[in-house]
């Protein structure tokens, strides 16, 4: 029976041949990640139901990665570090990457697949809704709420419906300065943010097999904007060089079946994909950068799980080299391992850092979700009143980066940073041109 990657994987995790959408199956999990927002309300509900004497289900399968409010003076948030600490070692858990120890190591998205914990054909369930991210690498990833994590913490089973597969086949080569950061954004423009509810979208063809790892995870790291249960892709050999270099770990990779049923297909040339933002307050409101010449910005936001990859930095380095903004230009690298990638990675020559500092940006931050959820009023990057950003994280939602004032336009890092040296939101492909 042809099947679909999302459907295989959770056949196998059932126990099943084979699955339907629409059916509601208990499926096994590999692995829990959660973080310091959402873990002390997944540990409250599995002590509360389970009683506080009670283990986990497997300890080398919970994975807990302190990433948004970290780098803050803000009470509550370090209560919620010390509820982590205290469950962490009660249940004498290993993979608790701890704030203010060498442990440590930034945005959860980008740091599990790092540190090995991300593996083909496996399932992952996380307390937050871009655990997607980690389909680049061939599994099944998804968000869940606290409710379901704490079950899920002391089964390590889930009661989930199968979700309907939209496919989206993108054929050809991206023109220079384009990225996958302009793909997702053009797809979930075109399906809008409710387009894909409750389905798996499953990335195929050569214009995927081309790209980074980090590129694809920026597109199914999105897969949520537009309402997706998941995001997909086949893990080729890239993918799985990338995790055998991360993990000793046995795993068996899955592949989805070209010509499986889906509920619906896309295809697109993205050759004639062009720059482009999200405009406020939806990702969906996609428009080209170049017809956006005119919206003047107050500063410019490269970081997240979505642009705060060692690439991102790479890209923006590529526009910034020899030129200087004209807006505070705030830079927060995903994890450690990305900010070490910093000092070391050049681009004309030049350590990241030092072309950064050569455009006058703002100091580098440590690594951590930051501005991109708002956070605590100390944030770094975090807007405070009427402020028109660029930014290369992956919602604009009203407040979303902490003002309710602020305009947040999504874009690339090519974009946001030749925006960040114009000082309007600008069409990177001029600065390439510029270069030659």
């Amino acid at each position: 029976m042809k099947a679909t990657l999302t459907e295989k994987i959770m056949a196998r995790a059932a126990n099943r041949d084979s699955v339907k959408p629409g059916e509601n199956i208990w499926i096994n999990v590999d692995i829990l990640l959660t973080h310091d927002v959402c873990g002390p309300g997944t540990i409250g509900v599995f002590e509360r139901e389970l009683g506080e004497n009670a283990q986990v289900w497997d300890r080398n399968k919970v994975v807990i990665i302190p990433d948004h409010y970290i780098f803050t003076a803000d009470e509550k948030a370090h209560r919620n570090i010390n509820i982590l600490r205290d469950f962490v070692k009660r249940q004498n858990l290993p993979y608790y990457y701890d704030p203010g120890t060498r442990d440590y190591q930034g945005v959860c998205h980008v740091a599990l697949p790092q540190l090995g914990h991300v593996r083909p054909g496996e399932v992952i369930f996380g307390t937050d809704s871009h655990t997607c991210t980690h389909g680049a690498l061939g599994a099944f990833a998804t968000g869940i709420g606290n409710t379901d994590a704490g079950f899920v913490l002391g089964t390590g089973k889930l009661l989930v419906k199968v979700p309907e597969t939209l496919r989206f086949n993108l054929t050809g080569s991206l023109p220079q300065g384009v990225t996958a950061k302009d793909i997702i954004l053009r797809i979930i423009g075109d399906i809008g943010v409710d387009g894909a509810n409750y389905c798996a979208m499953e990335f195929l063809g050569e214009a995927v097999t081309s790209l980074s790892i980090e590129e694809r995870m920026t597109i199914c790291n999105m897969a949520i904007e537009a309402g997706g249960k998941n995001g997909i892709m086949n893990p080729d050999e890239k993918a799985l060089e990338y995790v055998r270099k991360r993990t000793d770990k046995p795993f068996e990779p899955l592949f989805a079946d070209a010509d499986a049923p889906v509920a619906a297909e896309y295809n697109y040339d993205v050759s004639e994909f062009e720059p482009c933002v999200a405009a406020p307050h939806l990702p969906s409101n996609y428009k080209p950068a170049s017809q956006c010449q005119d919206i003047k910005i107050d500063r410019a936001y490269i970081g997240s799980c979505t642009g705060g990859k060692i690439e991102d930095f790479i890209m923006a380095a590529q526009i910034l080299k020899g030129r200087k903004v004209k807006v505070p230009t705030f830079l927060v690298p995903a994890t450690v391992e990305v900010a070490e990638g910093l000092l070391t990675e050049k681009v004309g020559g030049k350590a990241l850092v030092e072309v950064f500092a050569a455009a006058e940006c703002e100091d580098i931050a440590p690594p951590s979700c930051a501005a991109c959820l708002g956070g605590p009023i100390d944030t770094f990057g975090r807007t405070s009143g009427n402020e028109v950003v660029i930014s290369t994280t992956n919602r604009n939602f009203i407040g979303r980066m902490g003002s309710k004032d602020s305009q947040i336009y999504l874009a690339s890092p090519f974009t946001a940073a030749a925006s960040a040296v114009n000082g309007y939101i600008s069409d990177p492909r001029a600065f390439f041109a510029a270069n030659i």
